[in-house]
């Protein structure tokens, strides 16, 4: 179980062996920000800071009673959960401090494993009181904070707003995130912004999981002892140990071997790993964002992904629609590359006709953002001189597929049409002004686009709109 949250631990006892022990063991576990409180009369003068998560708090001191600063604690922090560690197990005793408001009862000698888990689940259910918090204040400003975290991202789409939105309210929280959406999305850049937003000041590290089998994953991600296999002439250090104090972002999470999710599994449950041809773990306290473009829930249905691993990393989920969902920043991203393209082919920025929008509009855009990207420095690099032509468009787009989208709209079409005629089979020419009308409104009126759609001669669909209208 990874670290909740960023949010500080408070240990406070008057005892130093005490504070030291359980410091080591917290952060032997992964939780790196501590602080330790020998004399009460400091307590107040933190907490007034504001940026305590949890308080780990010994009952028995010497020079003052731990069940009236409890007490004190959770009548004017009562935000902040508080575990309590004492000597005594007797009943009344716990009784007693959990109708106050203690979080947790721990009897001393304390395991280390009880320890841990007890503040985890503090720090944890801390994180998700922040988050609930932000996202209301998000909700109700209907803002985004740090819109320089999403600048390398150009978009005006209200859906891509509420992912950022949720971005900024979980970023913080070092908990896995899983970043889903198709091919050519822009996922590597939402998680460039998590990482930025997070405040980590290691490195964002990338890899592509597909195409590595588990030795390569294990190779990659965790490194190898000298000698630990033919040709291991030296030792070689990981991606999770260039990731340290950062993020490290696993690409195409779902293409990962059954071998390999176990190890990641075991990565995300207790921070540790081994380097290949090592016995002694390490430990890493890199946070894990991953993305894919399958149906992890699918593939978890037929044993393909395991279960357990899809819970761990689905702690936060991102969903990043596809083009085809916000086509309102299709001209922004064609002027955005337009420029781009024009910069690197060394010529001045083309203008374009205003059919070129309704034309990428009316395209479903299987490979996304990328694809359109593609699309227009190929363009470009054709381009000689004068306005931008439509045709190297138009001959892409025509060359694609009917796309799934718009086939299951035509297909409903039909459908209802059937019912509405009581199942009589649709004549050719009643089926082809259905295509019409499709198009048209694809087209979005225009008809060279629309007669670029249905394989007609613009000459073709004008002869065949003027004679419906004739024909009333």
């Amino acid at each position: 179980m990874t670290t909740a949250g960023i949010f500080p631990v408070l240990l406070v006892a008057d005892e130093r062996q005490t504070l030291v022990s359980s410091e080591s063991v917290l952060r032997c576990a992964g939780i790196r920000d501590i602080r330790i409180v020998d004399d009460c009369s400091q307590v107040f003068s933190i907490l007034e800071k504001g940026d305590i998560g949890v308080i780990v708090l010994d009952l028995l001191m010497h020079n003052v009673s731990g069940r009236d600063l409890l007490m004190a604690i959770c009548r004017d922090y009562p935000q902040i959960p508080t575990i309590v560690m004492t000597a005594t197990d007797e009943i009344d005793t716990v009784v007693d401090c959990m109708r106050t408001g203690a979080f947790d009862y721990l009897v001393k000698p304390v395991e280390n494993s009880r320890l841990v888990s007890s503040v985890k689940k503090a720090l944890e259910i801390c994180s998700l009181k922040n988050e609930v918090a932000q996202l209301s204040e998000h909700l109700r400003t209907n803002r985004i904070r740090r819109p320089e975290a999403f600048s390398r991202i150009i978009t005006a789409s209200p859906k891509m707003l509420t992912a950022f939105q949720y971005c900024e309210v979980m970023a913080e929280s070092q908990q896995p995130v899983i970043i889903i959406g198709e091919t050519g999305v822009g996922k590597e850049l939402v998680a460039q912004a998590i990482h930025e937003l997070s405040g980590l000041q290691g490195m964002f590290v990338p890899v592509n999981i597909a195409g590595l089998d588990d030795s390569m994953f294990s190779d990659t991600l965790f490194g190898h002892k000298k000698g630990a296999f033919t040709g291991a002439e030296k030792a070689r250090s990981g991606l999770i140990s260039q990731a340290a104090g950062g993020t490290l972002f696993l690409d195409e999470i779902g293409d990962l071997s059954e071998v390999s999710q176990v190890k990641l599994l075991r990565l995300l449950q207790e921070q540790e790993y081994y380097p290949v041809g090592s016995d002694t773990p390490l430990m890493s306290d890199a946070r894990i964002v991953a993305a894919t473009n399958r149906d992890l829930r699918e593939m978890t249905a037929s044993k393909k992904f395991r279960n357990d691993l899809y819970f761990r990393l689905c702690s936060h989920q991102v969903l990043i629609p596809p083009l085809r969902e916000r086509i309102e920043d299709i001209p922004l991203l064609l002027d955005f590359f337009l420029k781009a393209a024009a910069q690197i082919f060394r010529r001045s920025t083309p203008g374009y006709p205003h059919e070129l929008v309704t034309l990428l509009s009316s395209y479903d855009f299987p490979g996304n953002v990328r694809e359109l990207k593609s699309m227009v420095f190929d363009a470009v690099a054709r381009h000689v001189s004068g306005v931008l032509s439509l045709e190297r468009f138009r001959e892409v787009i025509g060359s694609m597929p009917t796309p799934a989208g718009h086939a299951s709209h035509l297909s409903q079409r039909l459908n209802d049409w059937l019912l509405g005629s009581q199942g009589r089979f649709p004549k050719v020419r009643e089926v082809e002004e259905l295509l019409i009308d499709e198009a048209m409104k694809l087209a979005k009126g225009n008809q060279g686009i629309a007669a670029s759609l249905l394989g007609f001669t613009r000459q073709t669909l004008h002869k065949r709109l003027k004679a419906r209208k004739e024909n009333g």
